[in-house]
């Protein structure tokens, strides 16, 4: 067959497929047939459809389960002003949801991002505390914050259910600027975990350095969300 006559074929299984979703002939949260049942239903070969339910993977649409099948996902996507921070804790609490961070860990890194050399960040090893942040339980972004190594243990210990600078200005830090890097990029692999997402996810990244009035305190971090669950607002 040619090229050109598949590739037609799995765009408009792709379209077909899409259409069924929106439709809710394909419900959120239940499996799509098999894929031998669709290559029979479609009239096309096991390849055609496994090329379009491939095309479909990044958008968000469906996901994949091992060994259980292809799924269609929920989209949902929340909508917050710009900037590094996307969530309040006290909003949560007061509507009676879960606190939505979640510490996943706490090491000792440097920063390796090359985006980081628009900042000048250090070269050195810092604290790095990697959070899942959440709305109406729904993960939608995993930050990763970078601190001087100078802060008291103390403080660390803050870090279980806070944001790192919701702890810190309750310690009597003042933030002076801040400055952001937005871009998109594939998901990095910690993200993947967070969100269960597949490699080369795209996501909304925002990079920051929060300063001080204390020029070698600085605080540096990537906040990544999958493109299709956040969405910022500048006003």
């Amino acid at each position: 067959m040619p090229r050109t006559v598949s590739g037609t074929l799995h765009e408009k299984v792709r379209k077909e497929i899409v259409r069924r979703v929106s439709e809710s002939k394909y419900k959120v949260g239940e499996s799509l047939p098999s894929v031998a049942a669709l290559a029979g239903e479609f009239g096309v070969s096991v390849i055609t459809i496994k090329r379009a339910l491939r095309d479909l993977q990044p958008t968000g649409i469906l996901r994949t389960v091992p060994g259980l099948g292809i799924f269609v996902q929920e989209r949902r996507r929340f909508i917050r002003d710009l900037d590094f921070c996307v969530t309040s804790l006290g909003d949560a609490q007061r509507s009676g949801l879960r606190p939505p961070v979640q510490l996943t860990s706490v090491t000792r890194e440097r920063i390796r991002d090359p985006a980081f050399s628009e900042f000048d960040a250090p070269t050195g090893t810092m604290l790095c505390i990697r959070n899942i942040i959440s709305t109406d339980v729904t993960p939608i972004m995993f930050d990763t914050s970078y601190l001087p190594l100078s802060l008291n243990d103390k403080v660390v210990d803050e870090f279980g259910d806070k944001l790192v600078t919701e702890v810190l200005r309750e310690q009597g830090t003042c933030f002076h600027t801040t400055r952001l890097l937005i871009d998109a990029a594939p998901a990095s692999e910690e993200a993947q975990h967070a969100f269960r997402i597949p490699n080369g996810y795209p996501t909304l990244r925002r990079l920051y350095q929060l300063t001080t009035l204390d020029p070698s305190f600085s605080v540096f971090g990537i906040a990544e969300s999958p493109f299709d669950r956040l969405s910022c607002s500048v006003e």
